[in-house]
């Protein structure tokens, strides 16, 4: 499947059409360049979702939890969303508890997974982010 985001104006449409699709799925890996989008598109996610904390990249805390208050989820459900950029070795994951997370049944968004890659669940979907030529984004799942 594939959403195009022709701007930010109709992010939050590629976002609920995302929604639309995630079934049973829990975790997400999200692959793209940096600046592709990610922690754009996965804010617009969470907005969706009923999420009314402050929804910013977890790029020195690793794992941002958030509250979400959609109908979609059970209420007050938490989302846990992940940012291993700054993952150095794959020790540090493991010392981060990542299964509780990973296998809690929450949803999970993770950026900079081929730095974790070896520790992912078999289940994960992959996301990939790009920018086109023209400047729109298409994300691909």
């Amino acid at each position: 499947m594939e959403i195009r985001i022709s701007n930010l104006d109709n992010i939050r449409e590629a976002a609920r059409q995302f929604i639309e699709n995630i079934g049973d799925h829990r975790v997400f890996a999200f692959y793209g360049k940096m600046g592709a989008g990610k922690t754009t598109f996965i804010k617009a996610i969470c907005e969706e979702l009923g999420v009314e904390d402050v929804i910013t990249s977890p790029t020195f805390a690793i794992v941002n939890e958030y509250t979400s208050q959609s109908s979609l989820l059970t209420p007050n459900d938490s989302i846990f969303h992940f940012d291993f950029y700054r993952i150095k070795k794959l020790e540090e994951v493991y010392d981060m508890g990542f299964e509780d997370y990973f296998y809690s049944g929450s949803l999970c968004f993770i950026e900079w997974p081929e730095l974790i890659e070896e520790v992912l669940p078999e289940d994960a979907v992959k996301v990939t982010i790009e920018e086109n030529a023209d400047g729109t984004r298409s994300v691909k799942l």
